[in-house]
């Protein structure tokens, strides 16, 4: 019976850990913040991690398959930027939606091709488009004579697009409501459809997945064009609640961050291996340092420093489990 209660508890640090890491940093959070903490504040936690996680979604579809996107920081200010332009000129929350979501889809699909199809390392790749994307993005604004894009706040539907990336449904937020809901399709697909599975079985093993079957260049292709389609959305999340964007600082180091909460989150580097509800806890894992720093009166400088820690520690929480296995 020991040992049965024994292999469930090693199961469960096993598959579970990211739970664990959220755990003690929430009460790290509650020590810290004391009597100030209230339902506001707790909610607060999902709204600031909505754009970072949503993001962050797309990137672990990439890393199941054992790739990368360092573009993701870059895209997401460059479709955001020609969103708002978009915006400006068509008045129309719905275009601007689908603007952002397929300009943010057609980044990936310029990785994915050359990742998939041409057999390009991923970080190269993406390394190169992360310059790319975000270059355009300063050169169009210095173009326009601006230092951010705004979106103009006399159009009609400005009110209802601010209400929206602002507002809340129960006390809670809405960007909140569409990252769990994006979460929870993704979740779906990863566990419940093959071609969930296709993905995993071309993180762990490309060659017999290929045997098996499985369209591994066009997987490829997806998860990279899923990951821009994600991070088009989350620039639209941002614009909502923002209502700008400054190209030379707006999404920098989210593909660093996105990682991290990734691998926070569980899931393996080498792909493969992890749960996608892993990066819900990892990006508010983020969101609740940024908050612990903020109560301490801690030198904003020092957060990435705490953040490169916790991964520190996530990577080595990894390397236990394999060694466990």
């Amino acid at each position: 019976m020991t040992k049965k209660k024994s292999d469930l508890l090693k199961n469960l640090w096993h598959d579970y850990n990211f739970i664990i890491i959220f755990l003690i940093i929430f009460l790290a959070f509650l020590i810290v913040n004391g009597s100030s903490t209230s339902w506001t504040s707790i909610t607060n936690i999902f709204l600031h991690s909505s754009i970072l996680g949503t993001i962050a979604l797309g990137m672990g579809l990439v890393v199941l398959t054992g790739d990368f996107d360092l573009s993701v920081g870059s895209s997401f200010v460059f479709v955001g930027g020609l969103t708002i332009i978009v915006y400006n000129s068509v008045g129309s929350i719905f275009v601007a939606l689908l603007f952002a979501v397929v300009t943010g889809a057609a980044c990936g699909l310029i990785n994915g091709v050359l990742v998939g199809k041409f057999k390009m390392p991923s970080f190269i790749v993406t390394l190169a488009t992360m310059l790319i994307f975000r270059s355009i993005s300063q050169y169009m604004m210095n173009e326009m004579g601006e230092t951010r894009y705004r979106v103009d706040a006399s159009l009609g539907s400005y009110k209802n697009l601010f209400m929206f990336g602002n507002g809340n449904v129960l006390t809670i937020p809405n960007l909140a409501i569409v990252f769990l809901i994006l979460a929870a399709a993704i979740i779906y697909m990863t566990t419940s459809t093959k071609f969930g599975k296709n993905i995993y079985a071309l993180g762990s093993n490309e060659k017999a997945a290929m045997l098996a079957g499985v369209g591994v260049v066009a997987t490829r292709i997806k998860m990279f064009v899923m990951c821009g389609a994600l991070t088009g959305m989350a620039a639209f999340l941002k614009i909502a609640k923002d209502t700008s964007f400054d190209p030379a600082t707006s999404g920098k180091s989210f593909e660093l961050y996105a990682i991290s909460a990734v691998v926070i989150g569980g899931l393996s580097l080498s792909g493969g291996k992890g749960k996608i509800m892993g990066i819900i806890f990892g990006t508010m894992a983020f969101t609740l340092i940024d908050k612990i720093i903020t109560a301490l009166g801690m030198n904003a400088l020092l957060n990435d420093t705490v953040k490169g820690m916790i991964l520190l520690i996530a990577v080595g929480i990894q390397m236990i489990r394999r060694k466990g296995k």
